[in-house]
């Protein structure tokens, strides 16, 4: 870890302060309750110092509040410090649990930290108003350069406004190590979740009625891995396996479905049926035969007819599973309208008037991005992830509502996870992960996989594309797509 900045000793600041240490409470509990109340103080505090001049009344009582909290969280556990590592937040070591109803928050705290250059702020004395008036307006407004300069700046205007009860530090090193156990985690809950799906469309075409316990288990480990840490399952969603086409497809669309309706706002109840649904959009395929599911020519119209059957035969399948009274309704809903366009046509056809779930809009989306992303017995050439966004947003024919594709382009961002491309230093790098700024969106954080004369690197250099160097300008830039064939490049080698 980056030793703590902080500003010299000056006034105008609450006195000095020694814990008593009988008092600290050291409860992990205690302190993930009062942390999140904590952040979401300074999340409040955050936006309402952007908004409002610091005398305003709503300044003022977030303000009143995020000193109250922190100042009794430093008198009860003796020590209040903040750290950003990666995706995650920690305080006081603690690792705080990222949900639903904390999401924005987490994400925009996050990245405020990531733009100043902050992985560290340590309260070391009891604060006032004027204390936080001055830090979260200068987190706001972050000076140029790259981390260590923007840091070091902060550390600066921190110490020239007289404001000594924080340090801050750089992004700790611990971040690789959260990383890996991140990426470990995720490659558990992928392949777990590759095995059951295989194990339940085989037991279909052989005739057996799988149990939707394992189902459910499976989904519970997608829900809490994206709402914990999304980007390294997200990651996983390249490895697109071709002789397993079937199953790492149903778990791929489960994956973007999940991380698109946590963009939306859904429950983690919804989450869970919404998983389900997605993981078990395409079962009716097993009734399919084998020989025309993967028949890598033109289908006859029989054979049409019978792949155009899945969506009904999917409901069929559903009834029939054993413990079909913990399938969720939504589940039938989403096997028979996912290949239905918003105008109603598609397949299959429909006798009474409908209305589209939102929750089959969503897996459309999803269903629509990672086939034709995908390599096929009748697709041997997919195309790019943002080529296949492009195609998603301008070409009509699709059928998927825009709203939705709009809001899956933000959670991938313009350059998809897996998207090779080449930058303006004549690198080659994979795109690892959608920036955390929203200000950010078309420069992603990539990984660099060859040097500029072409060599390739492995496992290569994680890098942001929001850099920027000593002049304020950006270190990196895309300046075109790269078909990673071409330089004999897998990217899934890159995540697992």
């Amino acid at each position: 870890m980056t030793t703590p900045t902080r500003a010299p000793g000056a006034t105008g600041t609450a006195p000095a302060y020694t814990p008593d240490v009988s008092e600290r409470g050291g409860s992990e509990g205690y302190i993930r309750k009062v942390g999140r109340d904590l952040l979401l103080a300074m999340y409040s505090a955050l936006r309402n110092v952007k908004l409002y001049p610091p005398d305003n009344p709503v300044v003022q009582k977030a303000l009143e509040e995020i000193v109250r909290m922190a100042n009794e969280f430093l008198r009860r556990e003796g020590e209040m410090e903040i750290r950003v590592s990666g995706e995650f937040i920690f305080i006081n070591a603690t690792r705080l649990r990222l949900d639903l109803d904390n999401y924005a928050t987490f994400s925009r705290i996050i990245s405020v930290f990531n733009e100043s250059g902050v992985g560290l702020c340590r309260m070391v004395t009891p604060s006032v108003a004027r204390d936080w008036v001055v830090l979260l307006t200068l987190l706001q407004s972050p000076a140029a350069g790259d981390a260590d300069d923007r840091l070091h700046a902060l550390g600066e205007k921190l110490a020239a406004a007289n404001v000594t009860a924080f340090e801050l530090g750089a992004p700790s090193a611990v971040d690789d190590e959260d990383r890996e156990k991140a990426k470990e985690a995720a490659k558990r809950t992928y392949a777990q979740s590759v095995s059951v799906t295989k194990e339940v469309i085989n037991s279909v075409r052989m005739g057996k009625s799988p149990n939707i316990k394992k189902i459910k288990r499976v989904v519970q480990g997608i829900v809490d891995q994206i709402l914990n840490e999304e980007t390294s399952l997200l990651g996983l969603t390249t490895l697109r396996d071709y002789d397993e086409y079937t199953f790492t497809h149903s778990v791929n669309v489960c994956i973007f479905a999940v991380a698109l309706g946590r963009k939306l706002g859904l429950t983690r109840l919804q989450l869970y049926d919404l998983g389900v649904g997605a993981l078990m959009h395409d079962i009716g395929k097993a009734r399919v035969p084998l020989e025309v599911l993967n028949k890598p020519g033109g289908l006859t119209e029989e054979e049409w007819r019978i792949v155009a059957a899945h969506p009904w035969m999917g409901v069929l399948q559903l009834f029939q599973m054993r413990g079909q009274n913990d399938i969720p309704y939504r589940a039938m809903i989403m096997a028979f309208e996912h290949h239905k366009k918003t105008d109603l046509t598609g397949y299959p056809r429909h006798i009474r008037p409908r209305q589209l779930s939102i929750y089959s809009k969503v897996v459309a989306v999803a269903d629509g991005f990672d086939a034709a992303t995908s390599r096929r017995a009748y697709q041997t050439t997919p195309l790019s992830p943002a080529d296949v966004l492009q195609e998603m947003r301008m070409n009509p024919r699709r059928g998927m509502d825009q709203v939705l594709v709009k809001a899956f382009m933000s959670l991938v961002g313009h350059y998809p996870v897996g998207t090779m491309v080449v930058l303006d230093t004549f690198e080659l790098a994979i795109v690892h992960a959608n920036n955390p700024s929203p200000d950010a969106i078309s420069r992603p954080i990539v990984q660099i996989v060859s040097d500029d004369r072409g060599n390739v690197l492995y496992p290569g250099v994680v890098v942001d594309l929001a850099e920027r160097d000593a002049a304020g300008g950006f270190k990196r830039t895309i300046i075109k797509i790269a078909d990673p064939d071409r330089y004999g490049i897998r990217v899934s080698d890159y995540f697992v």
